[in-house]
């Protein structure tokens, strides 16, 4: 009999696990009503060949939505209102066959491309895809994920970094900037990629890989103008005697932008002052669900997508972004994380916000999430190695009920995490009782963590 998933939140299933792992830590937060990575607030460029899309109805399938409508007690309200929550869902039903390829059905709630989300920390995963995928660009003998990188400042608004004490050596690597993003979502370690990587090498790589609405165009958590971001540091990566294998100088991206019209709220603050009209995101980050959906499956699966969709990783590259999308905080030596960094810091489904809640041993989410804005997101792959389970789940929620922007004021631990925690339950639960022709081989995603 398959074991379900127990829960920490008050659902309880019908069946009891065996084992739970322990751990507990505490979290900083963008608000005061808000358990989850600290958010981005950052204005945004958009690529001019980031063409507005006409808009069209969105898409929803009857099975899923009819899986959610069999659980009012989590979804009525949002079903009712699901527009005013932006919410979208995309759940993927994978099946293998004899030799244990996979095979993918997607299911959609209210996903459309048109209607605007603010992707939050979500940007930083393929952000950190195709940091790894320049370096393999560039091909210059000892110039890897490891190379000690320095980061300098070469004009208005940036900062260097020279050292970091996270590291066993002190050095800044690449390496090191990617297991921040997903282990806690750290902000400055996305920024230090984003210059790297640059702006436009981010958006036209995005692009060339079918991802039309993404656009990726400024730094996290630090107020700069457009014409800042458009400017990324000079770098240099030396070897351990301190020689320069690769030099890059300030990038800067000339590419004309684009118009679009995305707004949020009916009001928002600036400089302490409450303004009465919704919020204009046109020149802020975007990415679609279905683009970082499709994203995280060819992390996941790569011989799944097009070539012409995969990003230049090696064999050794995959193991590394799976590893450390899969790993908690506790378990991590460098950085050594405190008790501040909880099991559910970055795992929403299933999870939510419990401080005290702990995935069953043999469940594994793969995944990158994100909140600010009142947008609250996660984007992920669920693999049970006991139970033979396997799915991909993403969602965006809205949780910002007086619809007033940069007032500390979100829905996230009222609305926002019991949505994602109840979905990712229901979601499990159903593929647990899923029949299966032929059951999933998953050892190659049972990997070995730091601790």
């Amino acid at each position: 009999m398959a074991r379900p998933f127990k829960t920490y939140y008050g659902f309880i299933i019908s069946f009891v696990l065996l084992y739970a792992v322990s751990c507990k830590t505490t979290r900083k937060a963008e608000t005061p009503d808000i358990p989850g990575p600290k958010p981005d607030t950052q204005v945004a460029v958009v690529p001019a060949d980031t063409a507005a899309p006409l808009l069209k109805p969105a898409r929803t399938d009857a099975f899923l939505e009819k899986l959610l409508r069999n659980h009012p007690a989590y979804f009525s309200d949002i079903l009712a209102h699901k527009d005013a929550y932006k919410v979208q869902v995309i759940y993927t039903q994978i099946d293998r066959d004899e030799n244990n390829q996979p095979s993918f059905k997607d299911y959609y709630f209210n996903v459309n491309e048109d209607n605007y989300f603010y992707p939050a920390s979500t940007v930083k995963m393929p952000t950190a895809l195709l940091a790894l995928q320049k370096l393999n660009e560039l091909n210059i003998p000892g110039l890897h994920c490891n190379t000690p990188m320095i980061t300098e400042s070469g004009y208005s608004g940036q900062t260097p970094v020279y050292n970091d004490p996270t590291t066993p050596d002190g050095c800044p690597t690449v390496e090191q900037y990617i297991k921040k993003i997903f282990l806690v979502s750290d902000n400055d370690a996305f920024n230090r990629l984003y210059e790297f990587a640059g702006q436009e090498y981010i958006n036209h790589q995005l692009h060339q890989k079918g991802y039309g609405y993404a656009a990726i165009n400024h730094r996290l958590e630090v107020f700069l103008s457009q014409d800042e971001n458009r400017h990324t540091n000079p770098i240099g990566f030396r070897d351990t005697a301190g020689n320069m294998i690769y030099n890059q100088p300030m990038q800067f991206n000339r590419a004309p932008y684009s118009k679009r019209n995305d707004v949020a709220g009916k009001g928002y603050y600036q400089g302490g002052v409450l303004i009465n009209e919704p919020m204009n995101f046109s020149n802020k980050n975007r990415i679609t669900l279905p683009e970082l959906h499709g994203i995280l499956r060819s992390i996941l699966f790569p011989a799944s997508v097009s070539p012409s969709q995969r990003f230049h990783l090696t064999n050794e590259d995959y193991r590394f972004v799976r590893k450390y999308m899969s790993q908690l905080p506790s378990e991590t030596s460098y950085p050594s994380y405190d008790s501040g960094y909880y099991d559910a810091w970055c795992k929403f489904l299933l999870l939510g916000g419990d401080r005290n809640a702990h995935l069953p041993p043999d469940v594994r989410i793969f995944n990158k999430v994100g909140d600010a804005y009142g947008f609250l997101l996660d984007v992920a792959y669920i693999a049970d190695f006991e139970n033979k389970v396997e799915c991909m789940v993403s969602a965006v929620i809205y949780c910002n009920a007086d619809e007033i922007l940069n007032d500390d004021v979100y829905d996230y631990n009222t609305t926002g995490l019991p949505f994602m925690k109840h979905l990712g339950e229901v979601i499990y639960r159903h593929e647990l009782t899923r029949k299966r022709k032929h059951l999933p081989n998953l050892e190659e995603f049972r990997l070995q963590y730091d601790r």
